[in-house]
C-alpha cells in the first residue's frame, strides 16, 4: 500500500534514540494503528507490548529477532513479524523508512 486514505495522524512525533528514530502514529477509521517512520544508520533494541508487523519501505537493515541467534538482512519492500511482549535488535546500515502495523 502506497497511501492511506481516511486517516487521523498525530502531529507529535515519536523520538527515539536522540532523533535517531523517528515516526508518526496514523490512526484508521476501524481503530487501528500504524507507526511511519525513518531510523538513522545504527544499532537499537525496541521492546514491544503488541505484536507488529515491520515493513520496511526504502534501506537497509539487519535484524535479530527474540528467539533467535541469528542476523537476516531486509531490504526495502521486505518485512519482518516481532511477537507481542519482546524486544528485537536492528543494525541499520543506511538512512531506512519504515511503516510497523500494531496487530
Amino acid at each position: 500500500m502506497k497511501t492511506f486514505e481516511n486517516v487521523t495522524i498525530e502531529i507529535e512525533g515519536n523520538s527515539y534514540f536522540d532523533g535517531a528514530v523517528t515516526s508518526r502514529t496514523v490512526h484508521f477509521p476501524d481503530g487501528s494503528r500504524k507507526t511511519l517512520g525513518f531510523m538513522l544508520p545504527g544499532e537499537y533494541e525496541f521492546g514491544t507490548a503488541e505484536a507488529e508487523l515491520m515493513e520496511i519501505t526504502s534501506g537497509e537493515l539487519d535484524v535479530k529477532l527474540p528467539d533467535s541467534s541469528d542476523w537476516s538482512t531486509i531490504h526495502g519492500g521486505e518485512s519482518f513479524d516481532v511477537p507481542a511482549n519482546s524486544k528485537f535488535q536492528v543494525k541499520v546500515k543506511e538512512i531506512t523508512d519504515y511503516c510497523c502495523s500494531y496487530l
